[in-house]
């Protein structure tokens, strides 16, 4: 199975305790499909401008990452520039550049309309959904959202989450869409739109999630240095997605799997800038931190 993943492709400036980099390789989309794309064939759709390095379409290209539905297009690509200070959970957005990305309106080529595994990274809703009335037939159909969608576009998030099978969202945003405070209550309301799972991404504390068969919980891979946690949550995701696509299977116990295998690829991504430390990820290497992970929360009954 193939996997299709919609979303943002950037050009990212990030400053932390560890160093800066500037304009280099990001975009939720972008660290989704590379993530995926070490479990089974990616399908990217986006849109960056004419000035985006072509090394760049080139790396994507070189993981197997099918590019038919980026499109290029005249100005400036989407830039974002953040700062982490002492919380590494929470960006200082400190300037967003939209360019070309302002005006994306996502058309998928004819190829992609029968892909079966779908991730809606962060975009509008109204995008969200105009990609997923393009589906002929989809068999898991993933979204992630942010607070500013919750905020300004609520009806439109509303009516996608009662067509999709799973949301990835963070705690707050979980607490903001359901309005309860307490995080089980949020989800249980959240999940009563009819999803089959719901993800909540908890940072340095790892994952929970309420699946229709019950609740999981998953800590993070303990790291003793965390130098750009840009795109964490999003190289999550695309492990998650694309280890579903490559069993083809929605259970609940595979569900699990992939949480650990998202969070195992997460893990390597917080310990480099951009996808540097993606870019020389080993499959070998992700075995290992699942299985490390699988260590940590196994016991036995007395």
């Amino acid at each position: 199975m193939s996997l299709l993943v919609v979303g943002s492709v950037a050009l990212d400036s990030v400053k932390t305790s560890f160093g800066e980099v500037s304009e280099v390789l990001g975009g939720a989309a972008v660290y989704s499909s590379v993530a995926a794309s070490i479990f089974t064939q990616v399908n990217l759709v986006g849109v960056v401008g004419d000035d985006f390095p072509k090394e760049y379409i080139e790396y994507l290209q070189g993981r197997g990452i099918d590019t038919k539905g980026l499109k290029v297009t005249k100005g400036k690509t989407f830039r974002w520039k953040g700062l982490y200070e002492e919380n590494l959970n929470e960006a200082i957005t400190l300037e967003t550049q939209l360019n070309v990305f302002a005006s994306f309106d996502p058309e998928l080529p004819q190829g992609y309309k029968d892909i079966k595994y779908v991730f809606l990274a962060n975009i509008d809703p109204t995008l969200q959904l105009k990609v997923l009335r393009q589906i002929k037939k989809p068999k898991l159909v993933a979204l992630d959202t942010m607070n500013y969608w919750i905020n300004h576009k609520k009806d439109a998030l509303l009516e996608i989450i009662k067509e999709i099978d799973v949301m990835v969202v963070n705690e707050a945003e979980v607490k903001q869409l359901s309005k309860e405070d307490n995080i089980n209550k949020a989800m249980e309301r959240i999940m009563a739109y009819g999803l089959k799972c719901l993800v909540v991404k908890k940072g340095e504390y790892g994952v929970v999630a309420l699946h229709q068969e019950g609740f999981f919980f998953l800590p993070a891979f303990p790291l003793k240095e965390v130098k750009d946690p840009t795109g964490a949550g999003d190289t999550f995701a695309g492990g998650f997605m694309g280890y579903l696509s490559s069993q083809d299977e929605i259970s609940f116990h595979c569900l699990k799997e992939a949480i650990a295998y998202g969070t195992a690829l997460a893990s390597f991504n917080v310990e480099d800038f951009s996808l540097e430390r993606l870019r020389l990820v080993k499959r070998e290497e992700v075995l290992e931190r699942v299985k490390s992970l699988k260590n940590m929360v196994k016991f036995k009954d007395n």
